[in-house]
């Protein structure tokens, strides 16, 4: 057993900073790099993109991240673990395998974690007595089943650790937790039981500080953030794991951001609901017993964490087409700019109306003013410019396309003092909604399989 590993964050999120994973893996001691590229929208959106071509469907910045990581990594024996193998993990890897020859990578194994994609199962589980109702408001799948366009079952570490003992240098899974990218090698290096419910909640919640990337050390932060150093250069965090569950989170010597107990505070409360029960399928985890203690120049200590016996159920993300929407945007300058773009608004709207299109919702909000703080901001006399943003949403593809036909009109036939349209007529775009549901562990297990170059 190691006395500790560091695993290094590399991705917060498809389409973070793509220089991340290298810039950890060269500036200095890791272990392993996670990567998470996965939020809900985009689970359906890389359906989309596999069922236009069956060789795509994962996050396309891997491939060429691979051909300036894998030299490094192969160099420094450091293992990589990514849940950016989205809904085609096995394309994923082959186009890896693909870098790897290009460049003369050799002896380059790679795990694969499938099952988690459910989409072609949903009418035989509805069948069977798997409701797979909606978790917030309880309705029937039924009402959006022939609208679904993804459904991928949250699975946790397991299957990551198998692919580990077998020796994966690289793990490319679908939809695996964000917590459990970082969970996984603590349980491979250090042998824990994974009923050991306190060891797994420590993992679990190193996980979530690592998984939003930069958002630990310093980026997006609500503090002092005017005091933080060099943040066009910020260093992602690092967890140093220990195997009786303490962790310290830091980051390279030499790089911007801070790692402090508050930027890690703010972290942890990111997107948790109920502290004392923070869900995932390794475990639940209590937020409210975690210690943090300031322990040197950019290394805060997390312990003490407590954990309970994981549920019978894996939540599944499911998305569905919901209609159409469309976005135009006017400038309108001083004087008097938020009553031109007030007045600009109520023309429109009464356009609409006349034209009698069908909209499930209009929305409008005037950036420089209300964009932000909506009915709480408060009253500004004297607004240099004010850019109104109208949006609409639809089932009526039609309504939202003449919606798109009434933005430029109000240039010559609305208030004075008008700039910022470019780029054409607003087109209608596919609305992509979100349904969470539950399924139980027995209906769906993880399966998982180890290549060698």
């Amino acid at each position: 057993m190691k006395e500790k590993i560091r695993i290094a964050s590399g991705q917060g999120f498809w389409g973070d900073l793509v220089d991340a994973p290298y810039k950890q893996a060269a500036g200095g001691p890791v272990d392993y790099i996670m990567m998470d590229y996965l939020a809900e929208v985009t689970m359906s959106i890389l359906q989309k993109q596999k069922l236009r071509d069956p060789a795509l469907g994962y996050a396309r910045d891997i491939p060429p991240l691979m051909e300036r990581l894998l030299p490094v990594i192969t160099e420094k024996k450091i293992k990589v673990i990514t849940n950016g193998g989205g809904v085609n993990p096995l394309a994923c890897k082959d186009a890896i395998f693909e870098v790897a020859r290009k460049i003369g990578i050799k002896d380059l194994k790679i795990g694969v974690v499938l099952g988690d994609n459910i989409l072609d199962r949903i009418d035989s589980l509805v069948s069977s007595g798997v409701p797979l109702k909606n978790m917030e408001t309880g309705e029937p799948v039924s009402t959006v089943k022939d609208k679904v366009l993804s459904a991928n079952v949250y699975f946790g570490a397991g299957a990551v650790v198998e692919c580990l003992k077998l020796g994966a240098d690289i793990v490319i899974t679908g939809r695996v937790t964000d917590t459990g990218l970082t969970l996984a090698p603590m349980i491979y290096e250090f042998g824990w039981d994974m009923e050991n419910w306190d060891l797994m909640a420590a993992g679990t919640v190193a996980g979530h500080i690592l998984e939003c990337g930069g958002q630990a050390s310093g980026g997006n932060f609500l503090g002092d953030w005017k005091s933080l150093p060099d943040l066009a250069r910020i260093g992602f965090p690092i967890a140093e794991a220990y195997p009786n569950g303490e962790v310290i989170i830091t980051k390279h010597e030499n790089t911007g951001g801070r790692v402090s107990v508050d930027t890690v505070s703010e972290q942890l409360v990111y997107e948790i609901g109920d502290p004392k029960d923070y869900i995932t399928p390794d475990c639940i985890a209590d937020f409210t017993s975690i210690n943090l203690e300031d322990v040197g120049e950019d290394r805060v200590r997390v312990y003490g964490v407590k954990g309970l016996p994981s549920t019978p159920f894996y939540k599944v993300s499911m998305s569905y087409s919901d209609g159409y929407s469309a976005v135009g945007s006017l400038t309108y300058s001083w004087p008097d700019a938020l009553e031109k773009a007030e007045a600009a608004d109520k023309i429109l709207r009464t356009r609409l109306e006349d034209l009698g299109l069908k909209f499930d919702e209009i929305r409008s909000e005037y950036q420089g003013y209300n964009a932000c703080h909506g009915p709480l901001a408060k009253k500004i006399d004297d607004l240099n410019e004010v850019v109104l943003r109208v949006a609409v949403r639809s089932g009526d593809r039609k309504s939202i396309e003449r919606f798109g036909m009434e933005i430029a009109p109000l240039i010559l036939t609305g208030p004075p003092g008008v700039t910022g349209f470019a780029g054409g007529r607003p087109k209608p775009s596919d609305v992509v909604a979100y349904w969470p549901a539950l399924i139980p562990k027995t209906e769906v297990q993880p399966e998982f399989l180890v290549e060698s170059l």
